[in-house]
């Protein structure tokens, strides 16, 4: 007998439109569109916007609006300003989203698991314990107890608290 897993609210990412060029400077460039490109924060260095598939609810990225593939090319100010958004995501996700950990990382070019390698980025997945389920291990899928659209809204609501002055 088959087994089948629905999941409908996945249509919108395999239907999306392709952005043509680097994705994450799509988003950089369109501030108008935030909410719709799920942007939680944004400065004149960085942006944050949650993932699109992320490996727990609320994992986000923080990214720099100049486009690289080199940390070791990226203005030292910018990667300060990174890790300081980092230190006040962790504490926005402790707080907000009760997250009991949080894994912080950076998938450097292809070779390194670089989803898109064109444009670092910073990943922060919230953990919590006994979040893992045989669901990933077995049938390569992922169960969230979370809706993605009320998560990105919870954490929208209480970004500005956390990067005050950032």
């Amino acid at each position: 007998m088959e087994n089948i897993l629905y999941a409908p609210w996945r249509d919108e990412y395999v239907n999306d439109k392709r952005v043509k060029g680097c994705v994450f400077c799509h988003a950089s460039k369109h501030s108008d569109r935030d909410d719709e490109l799920e942007v939680l924060y944004r400065d004149d260095k960085c942006f944050v916007v949650m993932n699109k598939y992320p490996y727990t609810p609320g994992h986000f990225m923080i990214i720099p609006h100049t486009h690289t593939d080199k940390l070791e090319d990226l203005d030292p100010s910018v990667w300060l300003h990174m890790s300081k958004l980092a230190q006040q995501s962790v504490k926005m996700l402790k707080e907000t989203l009760h997250a009991q950990g949080v894994n912080i990382g950076m998938n450097l070019g292809k070779a390194g698991g670089a989803g898109i390698a064109e444009h670092i980025h910073m990943h922060l997945v919230p953990r919590w314990e006994r979040d893992t389920n045989f669901m990933t291990s077995v049938a390569d899928s992922r169960v969230y107890s979370s809706d993605f659209k009320q998560i990105f809204q919870k954490l929208r609501d209480n970004v500005h608290t956390y990067f005050k002055g950032a």
